[in-house]
């Protein structure tokens, strides 16, 4: 299990649809690619269990480009029920599914 804080994010995917991410710190990101090896699934992603705040969750986490982060997206009813913007901290627990 990981447990970090992180600012939310916003990625623009396309022209009218965004995505808000945390990225998990570099060291445990290169931990998880050193013990997933063989696992990841399409674009990278690799599947946990999530909790932040109150809420809890599965879902993916993906490479996350040139930071040697992985990230993990936000829905907005998660930062909703969890008073989050972008911008905000969050503590955030990821736990790896399927090893």
């Amino acid at each position: 299990m990981v447990d970090f804080e992180s600012e939310l994010w916003l990625w623009a995917a396309r022209k009218q649809e965004t995505w808000t991410f945390v990225s998990l710190p570099v060291e445990a990101s290169d931990e998880i690619r050193d013990r997933s090896e063989g696992l990841r699934r399409g674009f990278g992603s690799l599947r946990v269990k999530v909790s932040l705040g109150t809420s809890h969750w599965q879902t993916s986490i993906f490479p996350g480009g040139g930071t040697g982060a992985y990230v993990l997206p936000i829905k907005r009813a998660v930062r909703q029920a969890q008073g989050l913007d972008i911008g905000d901290v969050a503590t955030v627990s990821v736990e790896l599914l399927d090893l």
